[in-house]
This record gives structure tokens, C-alpha cells and sequence, in this order.
């Protein structure tokens, strides 16, 4: 599959999407590629099955001028650091977003933390998208004093465990990081009691040093094989920790600029995306999070500018 050179934004006209808007421009800009916005709209149910065919060519008009609109002041606010496309689309966000998602080499949503009916929406498409999109898809959260989206990416974090996700996950962060000249921490998580849980099977007088020691040692050789398959040669800190995965993810999200994560795993990484640890740490992280699909090997152009 070809794919461009664009960060894909959905847009909505809300300030989270602004924030997107911000983070896809200044990533945009640090790998030599393009911005593409896009806002999708699709008809209420009641329009869409009314009897009266002018209620629905009324209403699909007047979302068609808003979109126009919203897409209007979305293309102001990226400004012409890099270059912008825009479009407006009828459907559902969450299918148009990952249908576009084959070609593109990045999506990014802006996430709200509050209610409100719009909030709740647009929090429904930053949590349904990753799981289907066909790239690497980053969700930022949107704050009055928020810095992430305006700063340089410096320091970033990686969940790891022995799945294929999360060494997916953890290629994409070395890259990252590469791009950013960014410090780049790797951490295992493993929730460590006795009787229960993944080591269930230990005896009691097992060593809590020990387990987490043999932990580091996996973390190693996961660190070690993708920095070979990356030829790069950049330092990578290793944790293991003893904690909730979703706990520890969300700590690090105040002290870091992007939180990288796969979408399957093992112990506590298990289900990610798909159950309640991937619900946690985008509910709650306080810097963007990057979600790198399983099935997805490379979502990079075959050549990009900033690779020499």
C-alpha cells in the first residue's frame, strides 16, 4: 500500500480539534510533510428518514455550509508552515477518518475532558478510531494551558511487554524519537501479587527483586532487537515497574510530551484499545497518546524528507 506524506486531522470546530490542528502542524513540519483537514458530517436520523425530502435537503445544506465553515477557520488556524488540504466529507468521522487512514501516514483527533453532548461525541470518535485505523493515530487532549501541542516533542514513553503490538509500538517510539532528538523511556509493567494475576502460578517465596529483575532482563532484549531493526543507535532508559500498566501510562503522561502504545498486549498491556486500560489512559493522560495498530508494519512513506 502507497502511503503519502500527510498527517490526516479530523476536525469538528472545537477547541480539541484545534489543538489537533496544532500538534499534526508542529509534527507535520518536523518530518517535511503535509496537513490534511477534514471534517465529516452526516445527516440526524430523523432528516435522513423524514417523509418531507425538503427537511432533509434543508438540513444537509445548512451541515454542509457549517463544515465549509468549520473547515475555513481549521486551514486559518494551521497556518502555512507546511502545506494544508482540506475537505469536507458525509459520513460517520470515525468510518471516514479510517477509511482515509489506508493512505495517510498519521491521523490525529482532539480529545475533550468534560461533558456536554459535544464533548461526549467527539470523545466516542477518539476512542472507536484507533482500533480501526490503518495507521498510527494520536490523540490529543485539549487544555486552556495546555503546552504539548505548541512545544517540541523532548521526552517520550513506550509501553513494552513480549507482544508483537507493543515491539510495533516501541519501533514507532524510536523513530519518534529519532525525529524529535527526543529522550525515549521504555517500561514494562507487571502487577506483581502473590496467588493472583498473570504469576499466579509462583510460589509465595518468590522474590519481588527477582520477578522485576527478570522483567528488566526481557525489557532488554526487546529494547536491544528493536534498536538492531531500527539501526539506530539512540539511548533507550528501561524501567520495569510494579503497577497497573494504565496507572503507570497515565503518571508518566504529566511528566512527558507523547505516550506511545500498541493495540494488543500481554499482562498489562492485555486488550489494549480494545478494553479498559486503553479506556484509562486516554481518558486520563495529560499529554497526547499515540496508538500504533497491530496490523500496520510501517505506516512511514517508503522515503520521507527528514531520513538521511
Amino acid at each position: 500500500m502507497t502511503r503519502e506524506p500527510i498527517v490526516l486531522v479530523g476536525v469538528d470546530g472545537s477547541d480539541a480539534s484545534f489543538g489537533a490542528i496544532d500538534w499534526a502542524v508542529k509534527e507535520a513540519a518536523q518530518l517535511g510533510w503535509g496537513v490534511k483537514l477534514v471534517c465529516a458530517y452526516s445527516l440526524p436520523a430523523f432528516s435522513a428518514t423524514s417523509m418531507d425530502g425538503g427537511y432533509g435537503v434543508m438540513d444537509e445544506s445548512q451541515l454542509v455550509a457549517g463544515s465549509e465553515s468549520i473547515i475555513a477557520q481549521a486551514v486559518a488556524r494551521a497556518g502555512t508552515e507546511v502545506p494544508v488540504t482540506s475537505q469536507v466529507i458525509a459520513g460517520d468521522p470515525t468510518h471516514v477518518l479510517a477509511e482515509l487512514s489506508k493512505t495517510a501516514s498519521m491521523v490525529v483527533i482532539g480529545k475533550h475532558r468534560g461533558g456536554g453532548l459535544a464533548n461526549r461525541l467527539l470523545g466516542a470518535v477518539s476512542s472507536s478510531l484507533p482500533p480501526l485505523a490503518h495507521c498510527s493515530t494520536v490523540v490529543v487532549p485539549y487544555r486552556a494551558t495546555d503546552t504539548h501541542a505548541r512545544g517540541p516533542v523532548k521526552r517520550i514513553v513506550v509501553g513494552v511487554d513480549n507482544s508483537d503490538s507493543a515491539k510495533g509500538a516501541l519501533r514507532r517510539a524510536i523513530r519518534e524519537a529519532r525525529i524529535w532528538d527526543a529522550e525515549l523511556t521504555a517500561f514494562a509493567a507487571v502487577t506483581i501479587i502473590q496467588g493472583a494475576g498473570a504469576f499466579a502460578f509462583m510460589p509465595p517465596s518468590t522474590d519481588h527483586d527477582e520477578i522485576l529483575a527478570s522483567v528488566k532482563e526481557g525489557l532488554d532484549v526487546t529494547v536491544a532487537q528493536a534498536l538492531a531493526e531500527s539501526e539506530s543507535d539512540i539511548t533507550v532508559r528501561r524501567h520495569a515497574l510494579d503497577g497497573s500498566a494504565a496507572a503507570l501510562l497515565t503518571e508518566f503522561s504529566t511528566a512527558v510530551d507523547l505516550v506511545v502504545v500498541g493495540t494488543r498486549g500481554r499482562g498489562g498491556f492485555a486488550g489494549l484499545l480494545l478494553g479498559s486500560t486503553s479506556q484509562a489512559v486516554m481518558s486520563h493522560s495529560s499529554c497526547p497518546v499515540m496508538v500504533v495498530p497491530t496490523r500496520v508494519t510501517d505506516d512511514f512513506p517508503s522515503e520521507f524528507p527528514w531520513q538521511k
